[in-house]
């Protein structure tokens, strides 16, 4: 009888314990998830640390000749151009390549908004550097960086606080990283590729998950419309990387898109910088992106094709942007006056 009692006492202890073991591997589960999620989050910041320091450059400036004073991300509303550019050894074109985007990002911090404009690469403007009107692409070609700035800040009358120079390279790298793109392609259309092999590129039209390469083709692509439209597929383009990028399924890729980015990039931006904007991507009513473009008309003088500005478009244009930073309109009728003009 005592044996039996001893027996069932083991067999009570024995089950205890499994009830025991169980309830610690339970516990350990979401320990062992959220350490290993806290450590790929670490390796990751010190990669994107790595990356962007090895992208950074200093473009003399200490800060627009717009603004008072040096502005804070963490606190301010600030602007940000993104220089596309096509520089490839295939093409021996570096340092004096002309810029095939420009896009400029307006973010205002209370909000957490941001507007990107959509400069037409054929647009009829003064560019400061040679002191005459021509393609704003070719600002790039005449002084790099500083002249693509200086003739955006003189076109817009607002400051440039920022810039973001991408060769093309990175564009299909990042979009190949985080396995393709969804967008609407609008019509059929042959395109070269990133190593221009001419018509290597067959689109149809529809809504359709892109690679890298065809997602390049279709942001480059003009054959069927203009400038204007190119510049709204190649918005449409980034809203696709952004989203697909915050996804869940692209969490584990992002070191790829680190990679690709970080060897591809160049900015005055540092990793502090651009760490602070974090918060408009967690903003918890998504991301609110709007897009736009500066409408106009084609002019030809010559045998060289622009595209005309429209003075009233530019306006409201600028008007939207300047109220997006929330300039003061005081500040701005004084800064305007030291811009350079024709």
């Amino acid at each position: 009888m005592v044996k039996q009692d001893s027996d069932q006492s083991r067999m009570v202890q024995r089950k205890k314990k499994r009830k025991l073991r169980k309830r610690v591997f339970i516990l350990l589960v979401p320990l062992l998830v959220i350490f290993a999620g806290v450590g790929y989050a670490i390796s990751l910041y010190i990669k994107a640390d790595a990356a962007i320091t090895d992208s950074y450059e200093d473009d003399g400036r200490e800060k627009s000749k717009f603004r008072d004073v040096v502005v804070d991300p963490n606190v301010d509303n600030v602007s940000i151009l993104i220089i596309g550019v096509d520089e490839s050894d295939h093409r021996a074109n570096e340092g004096n390549s002309r810029s095939d985007a420009l896009i400029l990002a307006t973010l205002n911090k209370k909000d957490k908004s941001v507007k990107l404009l959509s400069i037409p690469r054929d647009s009829y403007v003064y560019i400061p550097e040679v002191g005459y009107e021509d393609k704003i692409a070719h600002a790039h070609a005449f002084g790099g960086v500083e002249a693509s700035i200086e003739t955006v800040e003189n076109l817009l009358e607002i400051p440039v606080d920022y810039y973001v120079k991408v060769n093309f390279h990175a564009f299909v790298e990042v979009i190949d990283a985080i396995g393709g793109i969804t967008v609407e392609v609008p019509y059929e259309f042959w395109e070269s590729n990133s190593e221009d092999k001419k018509n290597s590129i067959h689109l149809l039209p529809g809504e359709q998950v892109l690679d890298g390469e065809e997602a390049l083709a279709l942001a480059r692509t003009r054959k069927l419309d203009n400038d204007i439209e190119r510049g709204k597929r190649q918005m449409e383009i980034i809203k696709a990387v952004v989203k697909e990028s915050m996804s869940a399924s692209s969490i584990l890729k992002l070191g790829d898109v680190i990679d690709a980015v970080g060897s591809n990039m160049t900015t005055n931006m540092t990793f502090d910088e651009m760490t602070s904007l974090v918060s408009y991507a967690l903003n918890g009513d998504g991301l609110d992106i709007e897009s736009m473009t500066v409408e106009g008309s084609d002019y030809q003088p010559g045998s060289i094709y622009y595209w005309q500005l429209d003075q009233t478009s530019l306006y409201d244009v600028k008007t939207l942007l300047k109220n997006h930073l929330e300039l003061e309109s005081t500040d701005l009728v004084k800064k305007s006056i030291d811009v350079d003009t024709p």
